[in-house]
């Protein structure tokens, strides 16, 4: 199939293709010798499927070709998945924290705009400010 119906049927943009490409996160694919046109596969269509997938859980790209590779022996490398997964968690619990901090920090922040003592003055500002 050409880049485009690639692209059509796994509802990505043509120059996302072309990057997975160079990045080597896709194989190259085979050009007609005629036109010049890429000729991709059904493994294309499931890679990209993979790559979603996987971006969708938080893995960054050099990540997401790690695993591209592991799926050669999956049941040797089930357990550096794992240790990648236990990673990622540990990363979500991490920034979780640090969200619930925050979301404390801002109703603090906008509670005190509701007892303002000056017309002029914001207490958010200044606390942030400080």
């Amino acid at each position: 199939m050409t880049i485009g119906e690639l692209a059509k049927k796994a509802a990505m943009n043509v120059q996302t293709i072309r990057y997975y490409e160079r990045e080597g996160l896709l194989p190259i694919a085979h050009r007609w010798p005629d036109s010049g046109y890429r000729d991709f596969d059904e493994e294309a269509l499931l890679r990209l499927g993979f790559i979603r997938s996987s971006k969708e859980l938080g893995f960054t790209l050099r990540e997401i070709k790690e695993l591209l590779d592991m799926r050669i022996l999956p049941g040797e490398s089930c357990a550096e998945v794992q240790q990648m997964i236990s990673a990622k968690l540990a990363d979500l619990d991490r920034r979780m924290i640090d969200m619930r901090r925050l979301r404390r920090t801002l109703a603090k922040l906008e509670a005190s705009c509701g007892r303002r003592e000056h017309p002029k003055s914001c207490p958010a500002l200044w606390a942030i400010e400080k």
